[in-house]
């Protein structure tokens, strides 16, 4: 997977304060929807977006429906805008330059950082493959994003390659979109596999070994 959401702990229920207070230096209303969505994560990821209820996940937050629904009318709203913000949270990460691109030759090291990131948040790691298992189904909301997630990301993968190209280390004769699509496939199975059975695979070591492998293949042959 690449890209995490860092979601602050759930903090217990405040006290309602007088509209436009603060609390803890948050609004109110932020706060509220920060703790909604860490609730919507953690019920997304083990009932999946079919399974999933806005009931329960009102239950998990301590607050009633009508006050969930307040601050996001559907589960469909509710859904996007946590992937949103986890494309957000990505799009800040001091690797990536003005483009959306990984600064630097295409060494894999930032792919191999987010999968070690996105180990300490299973929660999220979890969401993600169930939202990409739905997305394939009918009229499933998160449908374009999942689409346009691949497109993007197939496109820097192809981005940093190429320009292993320009600078006379890789091959002339490799496709980069083929590659960079082959390199986002490794990483999202990795990650999958290691959710099913994680005392058994090391997506980062598994990673690393493809990775070692993958540079020595496109680097020009003297």
């Amino acid at each position: 997977m690449i890209g995490s959401l860092r979601l602050a702990p759930m903090p217990a229920e405040e006290t309602p304060a007088p509209q436009g207070r603060r609390a803890n230096g948050y609004p109110v209303g932020q706060r509220t929807r920060a703790r909604i969505q860490g609730a919507a994560l953690r019920e997304f990821a083990e009932y999946g977006y079919r399974g999933s209820t806005m009931t329960r996940i009102a239950d998990r937050v301590g607050i009633s429906e009508a006050g969930l629904r307040h601050h996001f009318r559907s589960k469909d709203e509710l859904l996007i805008e946590i992937l949103r913000d986890r494309d957000r949270d990505r799009a800040t990460d001091d690797r990536w330059g003005d483009a959306g691109r990984p600064i630097g030759k295409a060494d894999l090291e930032y792919n191999r950082r987010l999968l070690e990131l996105n180990l300490t948040v299973p929660d999220l790691a979890r969401l993600f493959a169930v939202v990409i298992g739905e997305s394939v189904t009918v009229d499933h909301p998160a449908a374009d994003w999942a689409r346009d997630r691949y497109r993007a990301l197939g496109a820097t993968m192809a981005y940093s390659v190429r320009g292993g190209i320009a600078a006379g280390e890789y091959r002339a004769d490799i496709d980069p979109d083929r590659i960079g699509r082959q390199i986002i496939a490794v990483m999202d199975g990795l990650q999958l596999q290691w959710l099913l059975d994680p005392e058994r695979v090391d997506p980062v070591a598994d990673f690393d070994a493809y990775a070692a492998a993958l540079i020595r293949d496109l680097r020009v042959r003297d």
